[in-house]
């Protein structure tokens, strides 16, 4: 019986090692792949994530404008003893002076409100105020930096009355107006991201 050399048991070991192991190329080609296959899943929840979060952001937009609406049209249309025709709308000096919107008590006082960060109506941080003109209790305020960076807008103009959706222009006025209020998030480069916009017509109905 013959007995295999020590050449060919050296190749027959070399040959073993090759075919139940690793080269390195492979293992550096395998570590690649795992990497960049956890980079996508990484890159995908994080997309996931921030849309999740955009989604939250434009629902509570949504309805802080619908909110500063409802303010809006809860006052009077017009101050007493004004006229429903005024022109230029805004508040009076006094309640500019004021600096809150607790102090507006007829729709064409809120013309041009912008408020940065946004604001209660008594120009507490929102989130901050207890609805009454004062802090809540700490425990029950929102994060200092969930809202620094909103922006509040409302605009009040005359409309056509027959076509509701045109904004009169210069002097002219109406028995209808809209009020519009904008939600906005100032963005780290400066610029505004609009999160929500909400409009509504109403009507100065005279006496018969």
């Amino acid at each position: 019986m013959s007995h295999p050399g020590r050449a060919q048991l050296a190749r027959n070991h070399v040959a073993g090692r090759q075919t139940t192991g690793f080269t390195l190329v492979e293992a550096l080609v395998s570590i690649t792949i795992t990497a960049l296959a956890g980079s996508v899943l990484l890159l995908a929840a994080e997309s996931s994530i921030r849309t999740a979060r955009d989604d939250v952001d434009r629902m509570i937009a949504e309805g802080l404008a619908q909110q500063l609406i409802d303010e809006v049209l809860g006052t009077r249309y017009m101050a007493i003893g004004a006229s429903p025709y005024q022109y230029p709308l805004g508040p009076s000096a006094a309640e500019l002076a004021a600096k809150r919107r607790a102090a507006y008590d007829d729709t064409d006082d809120f013309y041009q409100f912008l408020a940065e960060p946004a604001q209660d109506r008594w120009a507490r941080a929102l989130g901050q105020g207890d609805g009454k003109g004062g802090l809540r209790h700490p425990d029950f305020r929102a994060g200092s930096k969930r809202l620094v960076s909103w922006r509040q807008e409302i605009e009040v103009y005359y409309v056509s009355e027959s076509n509701l959706s045109q904004r009169l222009t210069g002097s002219s006025t109406s028995n209808f107006r809209a009020v519009e209020a904008r939600i906005s998030r100032r963005q780290p480069d400066g610029s505004l991201r609009p999160l929500a916009q909400v409009r509504r017509v109403y009507a100065y109905l005279p006496s018969p």
